[in-house]
Order: C-alpha cells, then sequence, then structure tokens
C-alpha cells in the first residue's frame, strides 16, 4: 500500500506531530515521511479532502452484528463495512448471537469471517455457557482462540457466587470479565427509566436502583476475589460515584456509557417511539449530567455506541414488545461532538483499547498506519440516507450532529466513504 496524505491536521497526543497541518507519506504499509510539504515522485494515490484531519484509529468496545443466526438484522461482513463507514478500525463483538459465542470453535468461526478486513474484529466469548447464567462457558479455551473478554450481553449474572468464581477463574490467564448492570428482581418488566415520565406514558419503570445495587454487588466481589472487572453501560448518577470510589480503592475496574445515554433523557420518550427503547434505559437529566462528568474526569473509561441492529418486525411494535436497541455506529463521532470537543471526542474513540487487548499505534514515521479520517466542522441533520446498517432501527433519527467520517486505512487497507 502506496499512499500520500496531503494537509492533514493530525490529532494524535501520542505522537510528535499532534496539533500539526502535515503530509504523510505511507509506502509498503509503513509510514515512511511526515513532513509540511511531500512531493509525490512516485505518483502514489494521493488523498486530499476538505478540512482533513486524522487520528489514531477508533475502537468501540460494543458492537452486535446477529450473524450467525439473526443475518436478517445484519451480517458481520456489512457490520464491518458500517463500522469502517463510522470511521472505527477496531470493534469488539458480543455473543449475543444465535448459537450464543460460547465455545473455541464459535471464536474461530467469527475470526475466519472477519478475515482480511480493514477493521479489527475482536470477539467477546459469553461468560455463561447459552448465556443462561447457569454454568461458566469455556472461558480459558475461548481465550486461548482470541476472546478478548466474557460477557453475557445485557443478561445480569444473578448469581453472586458464580461471578465470584468467574472473577476467580479468569484471574488465572487475565481475562477479563464483564457483567451487565441489572437486578432483574427490582427491574422486573419495566420498560423505560422509573420517573414521572413512566407514570405520565402508563409504561412500567424500571429504577436506577436495580442498577446500583448490582454495581455494588459486584465491586464487593472484585474486592473480594480480585481480577479484572468490566461493567459495561452504566447509567446513572449512583453508579458512577460508586465506580469512583472503587477506582479509590485501586481495584482493577472499568467502565462504559453508552453514547444515547450521554445525549438523551427519558423525557425523549414521548410519542411511544420503540427506537428509544434501549437498556440500559434512557435516564434523567441528573444522570445525564453526573455521566458526562464522569466521561470527564475518567471515572468511565470509554464510551461506546453499543451498535444494536434489530429488524423492522421487532421494532414497528407495541413499546412493551419492542426488543431493546438502537444502531450507533454511524452516528456515534457526531453525536459525541455535540457533547465534548473534538479533541476530547478522538480521546473518548480511541480509548479503551488495552483494556481489550489492541495495540495503540501512534501516527509516527516506522509505524503501521491505523487513522480514522474525518472532517470535524461539517453540520447535517441525521436521517435513514447516512445508515449503511442492515437494519434502520436508530435512535438519532432527525437529530443535528457535527462532524463527517471520510473513512479509515488500517490493516494494510485503506476504506474511503464515496
Amino acid at each position: 500500500m502506496n499512499i500520500l496524505i496531503k494537509s492533514a491536521t493530525i490529532i494524535d497526543p501520542k505522537s510528535e506531530f499532534h496539533n500539526t497541518t502535515q503530509d504523510v507519506l505511507i509506502e509498503n504499509g509503513t509510514i515512511s515521511k511526515i513532513a509540511n510539504r511531500i512531493k509525490n515522485e512516485d505518483n502514489y494515490q494521493e488523498i486530499r479532502l476538505e478540512n482533513l484531519h486524522i487520528s489514531q484509529g477508533w475502537f468501540d468496545s460494543s458492537v452486535c452484528f446477529g450473524e450467525p443466526g439473526f443475518e436478517e438484522r445484519e451480517t458481520i461482513k456489512n457490520g464491518l463495512k458500517t463500522a469502517a463507514a463510522a470511521g472505527f478500525t477496531a470493534v469488539a463483538l458480543n455473543a449475543n448471537t444465535n448459537p450464543v459465542i460460547d465455545s473455541n470453535s464459535d471464536i474461530i468461526f467469527v475470526n475466519a469471517k472477519s478475515h482480511d478486513n480493514a477493521v479489527t474484529l475482536l470477539p467477546i466469548g459469553a461468560l455463561t455457557t447459552g448465556s443462561k447464567g447457569v454454568d461458566l462457558a469455556e472461558l480459558y479455551d475461548m481465550n486461548s482462540a482470541g476472546a478478548v473478554a466474557f460477557y453475557d450481553y445485557k443478561k445480569p449474572i444473578s448469581n453472586p457466587n458464580l461471578m465470584k468464581i468467574a472473577l476467580q477463574y479468569a484471574s488465572n490467564f487475565d481475562g477479563l470479565v464483564c457483567s451487565f448492570p441489572q437486578e432483574s428482581k427490582i427491574s422486573g418488566n419495566g420498560v423505560m427509566n422509573e420517573n414521572i415520565t413512566s407514570t405520565t406514558l402508563g409504561l412500567k419503570g424500571n429504577p436506577a436502583l436495580a442498577e446500583e445495587l448490582q454495581v455494588a454487588r459486584d465491586l464487593f466481589l472484585l474486592e473480594y476475589t480480585g481480577g479484572k472487572l468490566h461493567i459495561p453501560t452504566i447509567s446513572t448518577a449512583t453508579s458512577v460515584a460508586l465506580i469512583r470510589e472503587a477506582k479509590k480503592k485501586k481495584l482493577d475496574v472499568t467502565c462504559s456509557v453508552t453514547i444515547h445515554n450521554l445525549y438523551f433523557t427519558d423525557a425523549a420518550i414521548t410519542d411511544f417511539n420503540t427506537n428509544l427503547k434501549v437498556l440500559p434505559p434512557l435516564r434523567t437529566q441528573h444522570d445525564v449530567d453526573a455521566l458526562i462528568q464522569g466521561v470527564k474526569d475518567g471515572t468511565i473509561d470509554m464510551v461506546t455506541s453499543d451498535h444494536t441492529p434489530i429488524d423492522i418486525e421487532q421494532k414497528k411494535i407495541e413499546f412493551d414488545h419492542a426488543e431493546y436497541g438502537t444502531i450507533g455506529l454511524e452516528t456515534a463521532f457526531g453525536a459525541l461532538q455535540t457533547i465534548f470537543t473534538t479533541k476530547k471526542t478522538i480521546d473518548i474513540l480511541t480509548k479503551g483499547k488495552a483494556r481489550f487487548a489492541l495495540e495503540q499505534i501512534p501516527i509516527d514515521i516506522g509505524n503501521k498506519p491505523n487513522m480514522t479520517l474525518f472532517n470535524p466542522d461539517t453540520k447535517y441533520s441525521f436521517s435513514k440516507k447516512n445508515i449503511v446498517s442492515k437494519s434502520k432501527n436508530t435512535i438519532f433519527e432527525g437529530e443535528s450532529l457535527k462532524g463527517n467520517v471520510y473513512g479509515i486505512i488500517s490493516n494494510n487497507k485503506i476504506s474511503l466513504n464515496q
């Protein structure tokens, strides 16, 4: 791969060229030169784009693609195409497929389907067999095959002893255990945040307490067992406070929040739009403010799109019966930029790699290019025409977003949007 990138502003604090506008020459798949002006003496492919910015490649710690079993929602091939179009050079794939990804052979299958792609797919294995919460899955075997973490996607582990054993067992090979923060007996059949809005709409509520009890339980277990714990998609102010205190105790815990839980509140659910039915549910402005502060001060380690394609038959029904989830890869950059500065947005989108065993590769001479190309200043209203995913269940339809992704260069491949 030989490419000359012209006049690109580099946003990469780990690079000596951070905050400068440079030409970047890539020869034979390696960055060979970075300078103010580079002549294209060998007539390489040139990339000249309006207000071009580049950063280290972006990473999303929680995406769902459906395959195997739910290909009508999304396939691995199109899911990776969506990720590339959205600027992501790596994504961690959840195990909520049919059959569930819970064995060595399942991890090998997913890796084979994603082979030779610009986007690196990092498979997450199920924590329990079939994600049923009864018996631990083949954690060590999956780890040996390439699983980067273990998680029963959106399914809480109700048995605390099982979670204790998982943390103890996985610590033998430095495995990362993920625990969905919800106490099912408290959440019950709630379909949105328990608050004045749920009462007004006549919908059953899922209280913040359900999340906070589970977070507190898992942190106590972690303190007892040791090991590595990741709490995905927290949504309440108290959860942020609990994790902040746990980090002060030096517990090995990380957490994430979804972009839509930073952007929307439960007050947005006024017309029973099922695209706003997500799990954890949208919370109050108080929670949103605390979550944003948690991102800013580092309590929250990463932000995820929690990209979850759902086919129309499971969304265009009564709110009570609709499936949870929204697609989010395509809107991740534009939505974050409405909340944070560009530099903070890039920091958010490049964090979390080490936790999921992914190397950070600065934009420096001698390194393989792993970068995202974008224009941070364009503004637009997001609509279905902007969707690359097979499923169209977006919570952000009609929202004003900021920033346009041009594409990625990664794994010795270039993927540019048309």
